[in-house]
Formats: C-alpha cells, structure tokens, sequence
C-alpha cells in the first residue's frame, strides 16, 4: 500500500510535491534557550550562515523559529519574537530558493512574515493560542502547520496522560482541522504534526511513530519532528549530542508510516536517510523517476 497520498502543497513560487517524495524541513532556532541548538544563532549573520547551509545540505523547507518550546519554557513578548525573526526572515526570502516556514502562535509575527515573502506558519498550538492566527493563515493563503500538544511548554511534561492516545490524538486534530476551516483556511493548506515530546511520555512517542499511518484517515499531509528528543535519550540512554542514529531511525520508520515532512537539524544525516527509505519504499519507481 502506497502511504504518500496525492499532496501537492503552494508556498508561494513553490510546489512541493509531497507524494512525489519526503521532504525534509530545516530548523533555524534563533532563540537563546532551544534545547538542542539555543544560542548559536541569535547573531543575524550566524543565522543567514546556518541557513544557507542547510540548504546546501538539501533542505526543501527552512523553519525559522523565535520562541523556545523547550519544556518548563515560557512565553515571551510578541516584539521580543519579532525581533529575533523578521529580521532572518527579511533576508532569506531574498537570498534563498526555498519556501520560508515560521514557528509562532502569534499572529502579529505571522503577518509581519508573511508580508516580507514567508510562504508557511508552523503553529504548536493549532490555532488555540491566538484565534486571529487562522485568519492571518486564511488571507495569506498559505500552509499552516497544525499540532498537537497536551498543556503548554512551560507544564506540558508534568504529568502528561492519556485514556486512549492515538483516538485522543486524531479527535484533536479533527477539531483543529474545524477550528483553521471555521477561519478560512483552505484544507489544502493544512497540514498535521501530532507533536512527539509535547505532552508526551516516551511511550506516547513511541506509541504515535508506531501508529502514524492512522492518521492518514484525516486527509492532510504529516509533519513530523524527532530531532535528538527525549525519547531517544530515553530509549538509548545518551545525551543530546550523541542521538543522529536515533532520529536518524525514527525519521526511517516515519517515513515508511506515511510521513511527508521531517522536521530536523541534522539536515544533511536526514536528507540522506529520507532519500534512501523513499527509494526503498518506491523501489523501481523511485529509479525510474530519479535516472539511477
């Protein structure tokens, strides 16, 4: 069974064909606090550095992010947030050829992006945090990024729980799909991310990259984002500096479950790990369509 429906995802002059092949999503934090990579490119020309660099490394997708999502991590000021992003955002809309994402829940950061040439809003929230965002998403016309996560960064790891995780998991998203279709935006440009490490024991991530493919049944291209979690220190007891394999593994079994975007640092690692499943998984296709 082919597990890559027929997505094509605009953002803006871009076209990606999410049933064609994985698309891999780069991650720009410039925050001082994110848990693997804060603090490293808070300069704007560090950050620019990184970018390109990722997109050297094949990126499809750079999601630039300003607020940390870290557990125990708390909001800050929407001009706080916009100043770190619009900033890198204003640059790389010019100089590079990839579709620009932006990580915030927060409308005014959107919108500012948006105007600049950003083409796709990740939002953890799903459009709880701040109602405008969906209309922002709706008059811009462009992909958003829905997750999910039980409680917000600064609580979500307490005491995370769950009578039924993966039913719990799809009426969320059910609703969430509601909530951006209420506000305007086209189910087209929706996509699901069902969050690994927000609210979540390392048995609910295991439990949710085991069981990916039921979410198929909502109809909207995956999102999703393993990169050097928690689990996988939990898993192989090692620090965040030493989980490439383990993401390396979860974005492989994703990928073969029906995952159409991987978020990641490791972006070159990850660009080969995706190339190599999805040539496994279409198999003479994936010959053909590649000249190999």
């Amino acid at each position: 069974m082919n597990l890559k429906e027929s997505f094509d995802l605009c953002c803006g002059k871009h076209t990606l064909r999410l049933s064609k092949r994985t698309h891999v999503m780069g991650i720009l934090n410039v925050t001082p606090d994110s848990f693997f990579d804060g603090g490293r490119y808070r300069v704007l020309e560090d950050a620019l550095s990184r970018a390109h660099r990722i997109v050297e490394e094949g990126a499809d997708i750079i999601d630039v992010g300003g607020e940390s999502s870290r557990p125990g991590s708390e909001p800050i000021p929407v001009e706080v947030e916009i100043k770190r992003v619009i900033p890198v955002v204003e640059r790389l809309v010019k100089e590079t050829d990839v579709p620009i994402s932006v990580d915030t829940c927060k409308a005014e950061v959107a919108r500012r992006a948006l105007d600049l040439g950003a083409q796709m809003i990740n939002d953890i929230t799903a459009l709880r945090n701040d109602p405008v965002l969906g209309e922002v998403v709706a008059e811009y016309k462009v992909p958003v990024i829905l997750m999910h996560m039980q409680g917000k960064p600064e609580d979500m790891q307490d005491a995370p729980c769950y009578q039924a995780l993966i039913p719990e998991l799809l009426s969320f998203f059910r609703e969430a799909i509601k909530r951006a279709s209420s506000a305007g935006v086209e189910e087209k440009n929706i996509l699901l991310d069902p969050g690994i490490g927000f609210g979540k024991r390392t048995g609910h991530n295991l439990e949710i990259i085991k069981s990916l493919k039921e979410f198929r049944a909502l109809g909207c291209p995956l999102v999703l984002g393993p990169s050097r979690k928690r689990l996988i220190g939990d898993v192989l007891g090692l620090p965040i500096e030493e989980r490439l394999e383990g993401t390396a593994a979860i974005v492989a079994v994703a990928i073969l479950n029906g995952a159409h975007i991987v978020r990641v640092h490791d972006v070159l690692e990850m660009v080969r790990v995706a190339r190599m499943v999805d040539a496994v998984r279409q198999g003479e296709q994936y010959v053909e369509e590649y000249k190999i």
